[in-house]
C-alpha cells in the first residue's frame, strides 16, 4: 500500500471514529437527561454482569450500558488509530503526536466514566467527563480533515487569533452546558427572554457555582435551591448570547476576507451550526424541554465543536508534499 493510501485509510478510520464519538455522545446526554446515571451503580460492569438483568430498574440499566459498549468500541477505535500512527511513524505526514494525546485523552475518559458512577454524579466530574468526550470528538474529527491546502493571505491568516478566542468562548459555553445539565438547572427558567417571569429574578450565585461538596453526596435529582438553578440557567442564557455573537462574527469576517473556497465553505457550516443550535435552544423552551430536543441540543454543541475545528483546520493549512516513506535514521524535512 503506498503513503498516500495509508494517510487516506488513517483518515477514514479517524473519520468512523468521530461518527462513533457523535453517538457515545449523544447516547451520555440520553442517560443523563433520563436519570440513567447510577442505572448501574458498580463499573465497568452491571450489578456484576456484563449484559443488565431483568428486573427493577432494567430500562434505566439498559441505556446506561448501551453507553459503555459504544464507548468501549470507540476505545478500540482510537487504539487502532494509535497503533498505525505508530507503525507508519516513518511515513511523511503521518500525525503522532495527536493520536498519542488521543489515547490519552480517552485513557482519562475511561477513568473519569467510573468516577461518575462510583462518586454519585458530582458535577465536577460529570461536566468533566463531558468536556472530554468532546475533546475526543475533535481530535477524532481534526485527523480526520484534509490538512492539505493553499497558502493563506495576510488577510485570512489574521483572523486565527480571533479563531482562538471564539475557540475558548465556545469551550467555557460548552462547560456552561454541562454545569447546567448535571445540576439540573436547565427547566430553571421555563420562559423566554425572561426568566421566572422578570429580566432579573432571585439567584443565588454564590451556591451556584461551588465545584466540589466533599464525599458521599447523592447528585441524582440535584441538590441546588431553585434560585442556585436560575443562576445557572440564567449564566448560560448570558454565555450563549455572547457566543452566538463571536461565532457568528468569525463566520462573517471569515466570508468577507477569505479566498480559499474551503475556507469559506468552513465559515458557512460555522454559521449554520451556530444558528441550528439557537433554534434548538429556543425550541427546548418554548416545547417545555421534551427529551429529543434535549438530546439534539448536546448534538449540536457538538456539531457547533467540529465546525470550529473544521474552520481552524483550514486557517492552519499544510502545504502537499510528496508522500514517500523515509528510510531508517531519516528525519522528516
Amino acid at each position: 500500500m503506498t503513503p498516500q493510501r495509508r494517510l487516506f485509510w488513517f483518515r477514514r478510520l479517524a473519520l468512523a471514529g468521530a461518527l462513533l464519538a457523535s453517538i457515545v455522545i449523544v447516547l451520555g446526554a440520553w442517560v443523563r437527561l433520563t436519570d440513567a446515571g447510577l442505572g448501574c451503580p458498580d463499573w465497568p460492569g452491571c450489578y456484576g454482569h456484563v449484559f443488565p438483568q431483568a428486573g427493577h430498574g432494567f430500562h434505566k440499566a439498559l441505556h446506561e450500558m448501551i453507553h459503555r459498549y459504544f464507548a468501549t468500541t470507540l476505545g478500540l477505535v482510537i487504539l487502532a488509530l494509535l497503533s498505525w500512527a505508530i507503525a507508519n511513524r516513518r511515513t511523511r505526514g503521518q500525525p503522532l503526536g495527536a493520536a498519542v494525546l488521543l489515547f490519552i485523552v480517552v485513557c482519562a475518559q475511561g477513568a473519569l466514566g467510573a468516577l461518575t458512577v462510583t462518586m454519585l454524579l458530582k458535577p465536577l466530574i460529570v461536566t468533566s467527563h463531558l468536556l472530554g468526550g468532546l475533546t475526543t470528538l475533535s481530535i477524532l474529527w481534526w485527523l480526520s480533515l484534509e490538512p492539505s491546502g493553499p497558502e493563506l493571505g495576510h488577510r485570512e491568516r489574521s483572523l486565527r487569533k480571533f479563531a482562538l478566542i471564539c475557540l475558548a468562548i465556545l469551550a467555557l459555553q460548552i462547560a456552561l452546558g454541562g454545569w447546567t445539565s448535571t445540576n439540573y438547572a436547565a427547566a430553571a427558567c421555563p420562559d423566554l427572554p425572561t426568566c421566572q417571569e422578570s429580566w432579573w429574578p432571585r439567584m443565588d450565585f454564590r451556591d451556584a457555582f461551588v465545584l466540589w461538596r466533599g464525599l458521599d453526596i447523592d447528585y441524582d435529582g440535584g441538590i441546588l435551591s431553585n434560585p442556585a438553578r436560575i443562576a445557572i440557567q440564567v449564566t448560560h442564557r448570558l454565555g450563549a448570547v455572547v457566543t452566538g455573537i463571536a461565532l457568528i462574527s468569525l463566520g462573517i469576517l471569515t466570508l468577507r476576507r477569505a479566498q480559499a473556497q474551503r475556507l469559506r465553505r468552513a465559515a458557512a457550516f460555522l454559521i449554520f451550526a451556530v444558528t441550528l443550535q439557537i433554534a434548538i435552544g429556543l425550541s427546548m423552551v418554548h416545547f417545555g424541554f421534551p427529551l429529543v430536543l434535549a438530546a439534539m441540543h448536546n448534538a449540536g454543541a457538538a456539531l457547533l465543536l467540529l465546525a470550529m475545528v473544521t474552520l481552524l483546520r483550514r486557517l492552519w493549512p499544510v502545504p502537499k508534499v510528496t508522500m514517500v516513506p523515509l528510510a531508517d535514521g531519516e528525519h522528516p524535512r
